[in-house]
């Protein structure tokens, strides 16, 4: 089936360069059809979003949004999901027939399904390395599938305070710890490493883990990581940010276009 109606889509952050998002977005409009849809990639930050938003016109079916705009798309939004609302973050707006804005976070959602693919079971003890917005779907996610407690290591503590609220709000209970100490929290069933590249580096020769542990870390250039590498080499079961770019991107494709997502046609796309 053919869908030829105009429309437009893009992800938006400052930088956004280094984007994959257009190409497996468009894999799937290719895919699925719909011959008159784009995904393109627009520089913006935080503060340029509002003015960017009110200024879209009514060929604009949604955006993904990328660091640093999260927080202001959901203050932004005229509608907001629970579980957006929880996290207090947005990585999409959607726009409705009325012209008005609906937030979500497919990252929550993408993490849930990356991690019931890797095993991960109700009960789970869970390290959260970094305690930046990440962080908070990963909180979001554990609480989801079921994890018996969470233990931030920040390297800020107050940031750890930051995160309580995201943790009352999903019901999963939260604790913190200091950066320095994080080799003592790498026997947790499931380390969740949500820092920029590099940071999580340093780890790589001090964690002591568990063949039974799983670890996924966001990042995902380079790949493996100094980190995911060691994981990796101790027998642990480990996945990538590609997984959940992929998970996450599902969810938008199927808000902005109604249709069912093609994944294989956009997993070959990243891949690719």
């Amino acid at each position: 089936m053919q869908f030829s109606t105009r429309r437009r889509a893009a992800v938006v952050g400052k930088p956004i360069a280094h984007s994959l998002s257009p190409a497996i977005h468009s894999a799937g409009y290719a895919a699925a059809g719909l011959t008159g849809w784009s995904y393109t990639k627009i520089e913006a930050g935080a503060d340029e979003l509002p003015g960017l938003v009110a200024g879209l016109g009514p060929e604009w079916a949604g955006l993904s949004v990328t660091m640093p705009g999260k927080e202001a798309a959901l203050a932004l939004a005229d509608e907001v999901s629970p579980v957006a609302a929880a996290v207090g973050a947005a990585n999409t707006l959607v726009r409705r027939p009325d012209g008005t804005w609906y937030a979500d976070n497919t990252d929550v959602t993408g993490m849930v399904e990356v991690l019931e693919g890797a095993g991960c079971v109700a009960g789970a003890v869970v390290t959260v390395l970094g305690a930046g917005g990440t962080a908070r779907a990963a909180i979001a996610a554990a609480a989801r599938i079921g994890a018996a407690e969470v233990t931030v290591v920040a390297r800020r503590p107050e940031a750890v305070d930051e995160l309580r609220p995201v943790a009352a709000a999903v019901g999963v209970p939260l604790a913190g710890a200091e950066w320095d100490g994080a080799p003592a929290h790498a026997r947790a069933d499931l380390v969740i490493s949500t820092v920029p590249k590099g940071v999580a580096d340093p780890l790589a020769d001090n964690f002591d883990w568990r063949p039974e542990s799983v670890f996924f870390d966001v990042v995902y250039d380079p790949w493996p990581t100094p980190l995911a590498a060691a994981a990796l080499a101790a027998g642990c079961r480990v996945v990538s940010g590609l997984d959940l770019l992929l998970a996450q991107a599902v969810g938008q494709f199927e808000h902005f276009t109604g249709v069912a997502a093609p994944r294989a046609a956009m997993r070959a796309a990243l891949r690719r």
